[in-house]
């Protein structure tokens, strides 16, 4: 794991700048506050998605998305990413996603480092599926529709 980000860090971008930053500067700069701020949860994801202040990114396989997602997210997987960040919204939180979070961790690491402010859901897809049951489903549809 550790060699697949350090691949995907040889050239990064600092926030909002288009100036290349190395992965060990942006370790030296690594602290409680940013790991704190890499991560967001369930609670807090879909306050900011009903709200249109946050892109949520399910960054698994096509096939895995094709099965099942969460409404108002979009594919783009992990493997993709680099070739898709056109996509994103840059005035927007990024939210990356995947059932637990290792990949979603990795993705978030390289558009942080590209300039984008992105955190990675710590709870995954999966216990947000549990979380959006019954009540709490319909009125996630009916905020995300509002």
């Amino acid at each position: 794991m550790k060699i697949l980000i350090l691949l995907f860090c040889t050239l990064l971008l600092q926030a909002n700048e288009l100036r290349p930053i190395s992965f060990d500067t942006y370790l030296k700069g690594f602290d409680y506050q940013a790991r704190k701020d890499m991560k967001i949860k369930i609670p807090q994801m879909l306050a900011l998605l009903t709200s249109q202040k946050a892109q949520l990114i399910d960054i698994r396989f096509k096939e895995e998305y094709q099965a099942w997602h969460l409404e108002g997210s979009m594919n783009i997987p992990l493997n993709e990413l680099p070739s898709r960040l056109n996509e994103l919204d840059k005035d927007k939180l990024i939210i990356t996603a995947c059932p637990h979070n290792d990949r979603a961790n990795i993705a978030r690491l390289y558009l942080s480092l590209h300039g984008y402010k992105a955190k990675y859901l710590s709870d995954g897809l999966l216990k947000t599926m549990e979380a959006l049951r019954g009540d709490n489903a319909k009125d996630f549809i009916q905020d995300l529709q509002k």
